[in-house]
């Protein structure tokens, strides 16, 4: 058998062994995608599942560090990469940050490499048996996007936006590279859709609010909920940790766990 039949054929067997896979898609960058896409992967592994969280940005990886997991390096041979383990074991996480020596190492690649990248990311880590693989993907409908969705074969797409206009301009863009790949469209999530004041409690629609919602409905796909901006993001981010398992209350917290009894 050829290398490249190797290959795929490793591929068809990790998929096999995964119930469920949703890939997290933006039109544009800075909505808090990648944020989104950790808190439901913990969010999940907190409930029992069994779940694996992909980060498939082969440029600018933000996975390790919102899970305190910049110094992980991946161990493994040609054909198998271990993931990072957190959770109990609920949650394995890749990131082709565990395979570089520097953490600030730049990556430079072109299409095809990152086609083959992603592909060998997806078949060769030791996933095992799955009830959710949730692949973090950098914004936009370019080559990471494309590959991801060619090569994991995902059920469905989970797409974040903010609320103005700009960004559910964009993100029209990304359904539209959906029902192009004839990738069914879970559901729309609105971040950032207004502030929290730490200190009074009080919401304020900093970047306007419903422009997701309005959005869902224009194209009659499920709208998941909003998510109110909350400082405390940041902050758990910065040190390591995924909000929802931080925290035990509020509109930010109970917005996320809101969408994953929804695709659970």
């Amino acid at each position: 058998m050829s290398h490249q039949g190797a290959n795929e054929e490793r591929l068809v067997e990790t998929l096999s062994t995964i119930k469920r896979k949703y890939v997290v898609l933006s039109g544009k960058g800075g909505v808090g995608k990648s944020t989104v896409a950790v808190n439901l992967a913990v969010g999940l592994a907190l409930k029992g599942m069994k779940t694996g969280l992909l980060d498939t940005d082969l440029h600018g990886p933000s996975v390790p560090k919102m899970l305190g997991l910049e110094n992980f390096m991946s161990s493994g041979d040609e054909t198998h990469l271990e993931p990072a383990v957190r959770y109990d074991g609920n949650l394995k996480v890749m990131s082709i940050q565990f395979l570089l020596q520097n953490l600030h190492d730049s990556v430079i690649w072109r299409g095809p490499l990152k086609h083959s990248v992603i592909s060998q990311f997806i078949g060769h880590t030791i996933w095992g048996d799955l009830d959710f693989l949730i692949i973090d993907s950098p914004p936009g409908t370019g080559d990471e996007p494309l590959s991801v969705v060619q090569v994991a074969k995902p059920d469905g797409a989970i797409i974040v936006t903010t609320p103005q206009d700009v960004a559910t301009f964009d993100v029209r863009k990304s359904i539209d590279f959906c029902n192009k790949l004839s990738l069914p469209v879970v559901g729309v999530i609105e971040n950032m859709s207004g502030f929290i004041c730490p200190h009074c409690n009080k919401e304020t629609a900093i970047f306007s609010t419903g422009g997701g919602m309005k959005m869902a409905d224009e194209f009659g796909i499920p709208f998941l909920g909003s998510i109110p901006i909350d400082p405390q993001f940041v902050i758990h981010s910065d040190k390591g940790n995924a909000m929802i398992d931080l925290s035990t209350g509020g509109k930010s917290i109970e917005a996320i766990r809101s969408i994953i009894q929804k695709i659970e």
